[in-house]
């Protein structure tokens, strides 16, 4: 369904509640939001096939801007709220939008942009005026609620991370369909307990591709997004036992400072409504995940795949106790674990990961290199994202890392990951990133930089406890060889770390590529 539907079928229930206000836009107030927008956008020209991109922070009008595209066969770009203006015109330029809708709270940015992205020709403040900008609030005014005389399903065209270089926008064609014959594959969401009764609590930044998509799948089911306006691991208990959660999402950054917490804070929330913890962005820690369960019971819930959606994988609680670190057995796709040169390796040997389908499931907009850079060397449909792992006997897949985060010491290979899950469990770390730094006889030594719990000072005593930590626990050849510290590291909410920000002050002037 879409609101279109809902807003008839469930006028009055809540379509969002905001988790820090309890402000509630009920599933018909959502629809004629919706609809005024999509009227405005067609007045003004924009039309099936045409692109629009949003800038919002987690507020309501986000929802509404984004059904308007997709009831009006609109290509949408949710942009990454923390870009800079330059970055932000980067993603107009390159994406073709003609609009782009902000927020007061995010309106800045788009006033900077100044002769950047002339073609985005409308300029649109939603939620309140800001200068220099349409004001969409007093244009809507005038407009009516109700749907536009055909509509046509839109589509996404989500842009990557950017964790290792510019963004690349993933475009796909529409589908042809109205929107009304079927949207956002909402069968994937009922396979996992999704229903008209969900209560989805969503604690992530909204722009990003899984809070987003999930988030809508739940309101086209007919049931209510609970929306944080921004993470804070006791709120979030607090939300789930307020709201009577039964789903959720997060990432694994999330897991570990609600574990962080202490006990009596963590065993004073009611958490008994809450059915459904899916994770997923970045693997999670062995042990973390354990505790997780452990606190939670077996409702966690883990999927691996990209915005490309050129695969996925999935298990649930009860098959990752038996296959610890484990994201699953491929749910699209047919996995294939190959080496450098594209050959298909056996079972526990590690390589890059691929999927196949009958068809290239995506390109990179403006970016046929970059296409051709995920295509496998011989068979041109599978394709990989650059995370490494390896598959057991029983088809279950296991990360590695991402092939671009490898260290190369003396010839040896060594992954950050498994280093940094054992350093996040220390008492004293709030949050690590492991790097590889130069080293005039190995090319290459292991760094773990360090952001200090809060309280503790990062000093040597400290390094030399954390590098001793993991002597007990790792292979000499993955030992950091040194540890620095900062005050924060450069992470997105989504949980993606940017490596390349915290490895370039070291590689500077020594002609590595990063």
């Amino acid at each position: 369904m879409y609101p279109g539907q809902t807003g008839k079928v469930r006028p009055d229930h809540p379509a969002l509640i905001m988790a820090g206000t309890g402000e509630t836009v009920t599933h018909a107030e959502l629809d004629a939001h919706s609809n005024r927008i999509a009227q405005y956008l067609h007045d003004q020209g924009i039309r099936k096939g045409g692109h629009i991109a949003i800038l919002m922070e987690n507020v309501p009008q986000f929802f509404a801007a984004i059904w308007a595209a997709l009831r009006s066969g609109l290509h949408v770009t949710p942009v990454n709220r923390y870009l800079p203006p330059a970055d932000v015109a980067y993603i107009l330029e390159d994406s073709g939008a003609e609009a782009v809708l902000t927020s007061p709270g995010k309106a800045e940015t788009i006033q900077n942009l100044g002769d950047r992205a002339p073609d985005c020709r409308l300029r649109l403040c939603l939620g309140g005026p800001a200068a220099g900008l349409v004001d969409l609030d007093e244009e809507l005014a005038h407009l009516p609620d109700h749907p536009l005389a055909e509509e046509p399903m839109g589509a996404f065209m989500f842009y990557s991370s950017g964790t290792t270089g510019r963004p690349k926008g993933i475009k796909r064609p529409l589908s042809g369909q109205m929107i009304g014959h079927g949207m956002l594959q909402v069968a994937s969401l009922a396979a996992y307990g999704f229903d008209e009764t969900t209560v989805y609590l969503s604690p992530a930044p909204i722009y990003h591709a899984a809070p987003c998509a999930w988030s809508l799948g739940v309101q086209a089911l007919g049931g209510t997004v609970v929306m944080m306006e921004r993470f804070d691991e006791e709120a979030a208990l607090r939300h789930i036992e307020r709201y009577r959660i039964t789903h959720s999402q997060w990432v694994p950054t999330m897991f570990i400072r609600m574990l962080k917490l202490p006990a009596e804070v963590r065993a004073k929330y009611d958490l008994s409504s809450h059915r459904i913890a899916v994770h997923a962005a970045a693997p999670c820690p062995v042990e973390v995940k354990r505790q997780m369960i452990e606190w939670w019971g077996p409702i966690l819930l883990e999927y691996y795949g990209g915005s490309e959606g050129n695969g996925r994988t999935s298990l649930d609680s009860e098959e990752w106790l038996r296959k610890p670190g484990s994201v699953g057995r491929a749910k699209s796709g047919i996995l294939h674990i190959c080496d450098d040169e594209g050959r298909e390796l056996a079972p526990g040997e590690t390589g890059l990961v691929y999927f196949e389908q009958p068809e290239l499931p995506f390109v990179y907009h403006n970016d046929p290199e970059k296409t051709k850079a995920a295509q496998h060397p011989v068979h041109p449909t599978w394709t990989a994202l650059g995370d490494v792992g390896y598959a057991d006997e029983d088809g279950y897949l296991f990360l590695t890392d991402r092939k671009s985060f490898m260290i190369i010491s003396g010839g040896v290979n060594i992954y950050p990951q498994q280093i940094e899950d054992v350093l996040v469990l220390h008492p004293k770390v709030a949050d690590v990133g492991v790097i590889g730094v130069p080293n005039d006889d190995f090319g290459e030594e292991v760094k773990a930089v360090v952001q200090p719990a809060e309280g503790v000072v990062g000093d040597a005593a400290l390094a030399d406890e954390l590098i001793g930590f993991c002597r007990e626990r790792l292979a000499a050849y993955m030992v950091p060889r040194s540890v620095d510290f900062c005050e924060q590291l450069p992470r997105l909410p989504t949980g993606k770390l940017y490596k390349n920000e915290l490895r370039t002050p070291y590689w500077q002037g020594r002609g590595k590529s990063i």
